[in-house]
């Protein structure tokens, strides 16, 4: 199977999730894992037992311009790694099936989805562009997946990103450092280039910021504080952050760069000093936890530093004992963390101290979990011995100086002696003694079979390690060459290995025996300062010092913001004027025409100045806007000139909406304010009439300008030049802009909502008596005849101009504004803001358009570039893909506008008003009455009394709102409550 295949079905797999996620419930949790399964035995076909280092190879292109192209290749180290996350995601995937509660858990699966596809891409990359881009991806799955744990779950998501967003920081420099050195973002080539010797300093340079970038995503000191302190997310989030993912990616960085910084001191000397110390500092911390999850979060920490240190010696079997120690440590760590969600899920706790006698209660739980431990504290015969030994080996034939190995040796046997304390202090403290008074029952056979299956794997390696040396001498060897073959036993003879394991087992065994007086010891606090103290100094001193640097144009005042643009304007203006050549005009300047448009507009802008009036004021500017807008038609530009008259329509819409919000009058200026808004009016309009004499009409056309006017139509078959810009030739640039505008319309609505403005109007309107809009239903009668007339040819307009786009004037911008005026019209012709037809899902419009966008740009890739447009032929009638780009500009526009007229126009708190049927008052909303009982009504001397009608519902509404309420929440409760953590 092809990798390119494996790694687009990964990530297909993730929407799919989620639907099965909604449909099925916690039960899509088999299917997933299934497909994940079937998705790793396409990997094991892909690699189809190659002998060959060099793995196998693929390439799209992706932005040829730049020479980054999208290259993976599958090596044994990628196949390790790629086997790693699918398999133990897998398992994971299936234990959740279980695990979770009743309910829909679309988010969920979805993101251990994409998370598995992440990683995958991640270890697959052969290009450092693509490989900083899964990096990424994993921080941002990591944060979403730890964020939705719940509200208290906020402040660790953020902590955890800004630590590992550090390091993605770190990462992107070494990679332009290496592609501008190396000449090439290939990932092979720079690993092989000569630079690495011919340049110490720039090798020293990318390896510390490797280094870096390694540290924060693998929790090593000082960035380990993220990994316990995510512990909040769920616990299969957990069992597969530090398993198989995210915390695996700095490894595998570590180890994908091991070879080519093998001989630079700072690389060896920074991995091995950092990965003893956290090793050290892991195992203490874990040791002084009473929370289950806690403890073995530190353990995580620790057993990485061990790892860390491993590949920091930089020898052929260093590496042999890093790849063996990955294997046993996803293994037995992701059976923990399983093993202690089953215990929570029976037991309703995590705290050892209240945990005692499962094995009575829980014999297959505590079978498997202390299989596990077992593993974890290094005991043979499990495979956490085997990979063990293999480091200490590794350490004991460290080419370094006799004293530097045997302080090194020290530590390590000093914190594999802790490892093991806290291994056997979790295991003789939970299972042992006499049950508590209820005691909890054994899980079920579908909950314990993943954790079963991982646990007794450890085992089975154990016994019989000779089944994973091809895996794992592949891995080794695409690093370290072929030297590098494990030799997976329980015996290698009396090695140093064997003494340092000795030593290990005594001193662990002493701590075990003084367990109460080490407790004792180590019940206090270590530090004056905490890991997730500083980062949440950091945090704040960093909000601090933006809003320090805010305070410096913080004002409502829009000449402050105004008056720096202009001052550049106008110096750049001067600075042109004296030093450029200007060259002489070209054709007629002007026509008669454009002095009376000319004159239009300086009315206009003259008559603004004088106004104090709101309303004149829109009024007075949307005449200067349509004067500008047949301007551009006269000079030729259709489709500038549509685009500047819709978007007046739609300002005078929107503004009209906010002017309900803001006083009728603007307030008095004074005299000294007035001068200088003036002089700065006329400094920045002097400019900009220079700049346009200059440089308008002077110059010929462009290079640029005549290859689009001479080719666009043989590249593009389209012969509307700007929209084949737009769509075809600078297509990112549209792209980009979409993405800024469908951000503004999520911005719109989330600071209307969270700033509470929408209830606050400032001057609301009043309808004194007999007033002609006292009575909304006769008020917008004649548009909502014009509605009906002009809705149908409306759409039809806007599909009409979205479909010629390409060869005339139009396109999806202008067609969407002729769709947004349709809009408006249907808003306006609406009885009362409440009532009327715009509930339509504006956020998923504007999510729609930017994904059939970025979706016909990954079209582009058949093509070899991102954007590309393809063309094909339906019953000779030519289409091509820029079409459906035009539909995302087109559902992205029409969502944003949606977006401002919905929440603009709408009065939340307000009740829907009443109606006039007959004599009698009744809501707009829900059918008309055939009796009354109300009093009459007459118009003329008893207006609609909405003040009392707002009252009554605001006395009455509440209530049977927040018992509706009330009661939803709790059977929503009810239905997704996750037991244990996950609640």
């Amino acid at each position: 199977m092809s990798l390119l295949v494996i790694l687009v079905l990964t990530n297909l797999l993730a929407p799919l999730a989620g639907l099965l996620g909604r449909r099925a419930g916690r039960d899509a949790g088999w299917p997933i894992a299934a497909a994940l399964l079937v998705l790793a035995a396409g990997l094991v076909s892909a690699w189809n037992g190659r002998a060959d280092p060099a793995g196998v190879s693929e390439a799209v292109p992706w932005m040829p311009t730049l020479g980054i192209s999208f290259h993976l290749r599958l090596d044994g180290l990628g196949l390790f790694f790629g086997l790693l996350v699918l398999v133990i995601g897998a398992v994971v995937i299936a234990y959740s099936a279980r695990y979770l509660g009743r309910g829909r858990h679309a988010a969920f699966y979805s993101l251990m989805t994409f998370f598995a596809a992440a990683m995958l891409g991640l270890v697959l990359a052969d290009d450092v562009v693509l490989l900083f881009v899964m990096w990424e991806f994993t921080t941002l799955c990591s944060f979403l997946l730890i964020a939705r744990s719940g509200p208290h779950a906020r402040d660790p998501a953020i902590r955890t990103f800004l630590v590992t967003f550090a390091g993605g920081l770190c990462l992107l420099v070494a990679a332009v450092a290496m592609w501008v050195a190396t000449g090439t973002t290939r990932l092979s080539e720079i690993l092989v280039d000569d630079v690495w010797s011919t340049s110490p300093g720039l090798a020293a340079f990318v390896a510390v910021l490797i280094a870096l970038a390694a540290f924060t995503k693998s929790a090593q000191f000082p960035f380990h504080a993220w990994l316990p302190d995510a512990m909040v997310a769920i616990t299969p989030v957990s069992a597969y952050l530090h398993a198989a993912a995210m915390v695996k990616a700095g490894i595998y960085l570590m180890l994908r760069f091991s070879t080519a910084l093998s001989e630079v001191p700072v690389w060896n000397v920074l991995l091995i000093s950092v990965g003893l110390f956290t090793a050290l500092m892991g195992a203490v911390f874990a040791l002084q936890r009473h929370d289950l999850k806690e403890l073995l979060a530190y353990s995580t920490v620790s057993q990485l530093g061990f790892l860390t240190a491993t590949i920091g010696i930089g020898t052929s079997y260093a590496v042999v004992g890093a790849v063996v120690h990955v294997a046993a440590h996803a293994l037995f760590k992701s059976a923990l963390f399983m093993s202690l969600g089953v215990i929570d899920h029976q037991a309703g706790s995590r705290d050892i101290r209240r945990l005692s006698g499962l094995a009575r209660t829980m014999p297959v739980t505590a079978v498997v979990m202390t299989l596990a431990a077992v593993s974890m504290a290094g005991l043979p015969p499990l495979f956490g011995f085997v990979s063990k030994e293999a480091m200490f080996k590794a350490m004991a034939e460290s080419p370094a100086p006799p004293a530097a190995v045997w302080l090194v040796g020290a530590v390590a046997v000093l914190a594999a002696s802790f490892t093991f304390a806290y291994s056997a202090r979790m295991v003789i403290t939970i299972f042992p003694g006499r049950p508590a008074a209820d005691p909890p029952k054994e899980a079920s056979a579908a909950f314990l079979a993943p954790v079963a299956l991982v646990s007794v794997a450890g085992l089975a390696l154990g016994l019989a390690g000779v089944l994973a040396e091809p895996l794992l001498g592949a891995a080794s060897a695409a690093v370290a060459g072929p030297d590098a073959e494990p030799h997976l036993g329980l015996w290698h003879g009396f090695a140093p290995e064997l003494y340092m394991s000795l030593v290990v087992f005594a001193l662990g065994g002493a701590l075990v025996l003084a367990r109460r007086r080490m407790d004792r010891f180590l019940d206090r606090k270590l530090s004056p300062v905490t890991g997730v103290g500083a980062v949440e100094a950091f945090r704040n001193g960093s909000v601090a010092l933006g809003e320090r640097v805010g305070d410096l144009t913080r004002t409502d005042a829009p000449y402050r913001h105004l008056v720096p643009p202009v001052a550049v304007l106008v110096l750049l203006t001067v600075v042109g004027v004296s030093t450029v050549d200007v060259p002489p005009l070209h054709g007629d300047v002007t026509d008669p025409l454009d002095w009376i448009l000319l004159g239009v507009v300086l009315v206009g802008v003259l008559l603004a100045l004088g106004v104090r009036s709101r309303i004149a004021l829109v009024t007075i500017i949307g005449v200067v806007g349509f004067a500008v807008a047949l301007w551009f038609f006269e000079l030729g530009a259709a489709d500038v000139a549509l685009t500047q008259l819709l978007v007046e329509i739609l300002t005078v819409v929107v503004i009209v909406l906010l002017l309900n919000r803001l006083p009728s009058t603007f307030h008095r200026t004074g005299r000294r304010r007035t001068t200088t808004a003036a002089v700065v009016a006329v400094l920045a309009g002097a400019s900009a009439a220079v700049a346009v004499w200059a440089l308008t009409g002077r110059r010929g056309l462009s290079d640029a300008g005549r290859y689009y006017l001479t080719e666009g139509e043989t590249e593009t078959g389209g012969t509307n030049v700007v929209n084949t810009i737009l769509v075809d030739f600078r297509a990112l640039d549209t792209l980009g802009e979409l993405t800024v505008l469908g951000v503004a319309g999520i911005a719109i609505v989330v600071a209307l909502e969270s700033r509470g403005l929408l209830p606050k109007l400032h001057s609301p309107i009043t309808e004194p008596p007999g007033s002609p809009i006292s009575d909304a239903e006769d008020n917008t009668m004649i548009l909502r005849v014009a509605d009906r007339l002009l809705g149908p040819v409306i759409v039809v307009l806007s599909l009409f101009f979205l479909l010629r786009g390409h060869s005339q004037p139009g396109g999806g911008f202008i067609a969407a504004l002729i769709g947004a005026a349709g809009i408006a019209l249907v808003y306006l012709a609406a009885q009362d803001d409440r009532v009327s037809r715009l509930d339509l899902p504006y956020l998923k419009l504007i999510g729609a358009g930017v994904v059939v966008a970025v979706g016909v740009g990954l079209l582009g890739l058949v093509e070899g570039s991102f954007l590309r447009p393809l063309h094909f032929y339906v019953l000779d009638v030519h289409i091509t893909t820029a079409l459906i780009f035009d539909v995302g500009v087109y559902l992205a526009v029409v969502g944003v506008i949606l977006a401002a007229i919905s929440r603009l126009g709408v009065e939340e708190k307000e009740p829907p008003p009443l109606r006039r049927v007959g004599s009698t008052a009744v809501p707009t909303q829900g059918p008309r009455p055939t009796t009354t009982t109300a009093e009459p009504h007459h118009p003329s001397t008893a207006p609609l009394d909405r003040s009392r009608v707002r009252v009554l519902e605001r006395q009455a509404g509440p209530a049977a709102g927040n018992a509706a309420g009330t009661s939803a929440g709790a059977a929503a409760e009810r239905t997704d409550r996750h037991r244990g953590d996950d609640s």
